[in-house]
C-alpha cells in the first residue's frame, strides 16, 4: 500500500508567515474534505505588524464562498498539537522546519514549491490574478494528492 492510498487523519500546511499560502491551503482542504481530515496551518514566524489573512488571499477565497475572517496567523510554536500524519511545506524555509519537527516521528513530509503571489506588482486585478493562480494550483494539488476521502471499513 502506498502512503497515498490511506486518508490521513491530520494534515499541516506550512509557509513563512501563515498569511497567504498555508492558510489558503488549509481553507481549500477544509472546502474539499470538511471535517473528514483535521487540517491546520502555520508559519515560521509571525509578523507583529500584520493581523489576519492577507487581504488578497482572503478575497480570492471569498470568490469560492470561503469565509477566511477567523484566521489568526500562527507559528510552529503556537500549534496546540504537533502530531500530524502529513506535513506539507510550501516554502523551502518551512520545509527545513518541518523536517526538524518530524525527527523520530512517523509523519510524511512533503514539499510543494508554491509561488509567492505577494511578489507580483501591477494593478489590483493583476495582483488578484496571481493569488487566484496560487489558489487554483493549491486546490488542484490537494485534490490530486488526497483524492476521495476513504475511511476505515469503506
Amino acid at each position: 500500500m502506498s502512503p497515498f492510498d490511506a486518508t490521513p487523519g491530520a494534515v499541516l500546511f506550512s509557509c513563512n508567515f501563515n498569511r497567504v499560502r498555508s492558510p489558503m491551503a488549509e481553507a481549500l482542504m477544509k472546502l474539499a474534505y470538511g471535517n473528514a481530515i483535521f487540517v491546520d496551518s502555520c508559519g515560521l514566524k509571525a509578523d507583529p505588524e500584520e493581523e489576519g489573512m492577507d487581504p488578497f488571499a482572503a478575497a480570492v477565497l471569498e470568490e469560492l464562498g470561503i469565509d477566511p475572517g477567523g484566521h489568526t496567523p500562527k507559528t510552529f510554536g503556537d500549534l496546540e498539537d504537533d502530531s500530524f500524519d502529513v506535513v506539507i511545506s510550501l516554502t523551502p524555509e518551512a520545509q527545513h522546519r518541518a523536517v526538524e519537527m518530524s525527527r523520530g516521528r512517523a509523519v510524511d513530509i512533503e514539499y510543494w514549491p508554491t509561488h509567492d503571489p505577494t511578489l507580483v506588482t501591477g494593478s489590483r486585478e493583476q495582483r488578484l490574478e496571481a493569488y487566484r493562480q496560487v489558489r487554483d494550483e493549491l486546490y488542484g494539488r490537494i485534490r490530486r494528492r488526497f483524492g476521495r476521502v476513504t475511511t476505515a471499513g469503506g
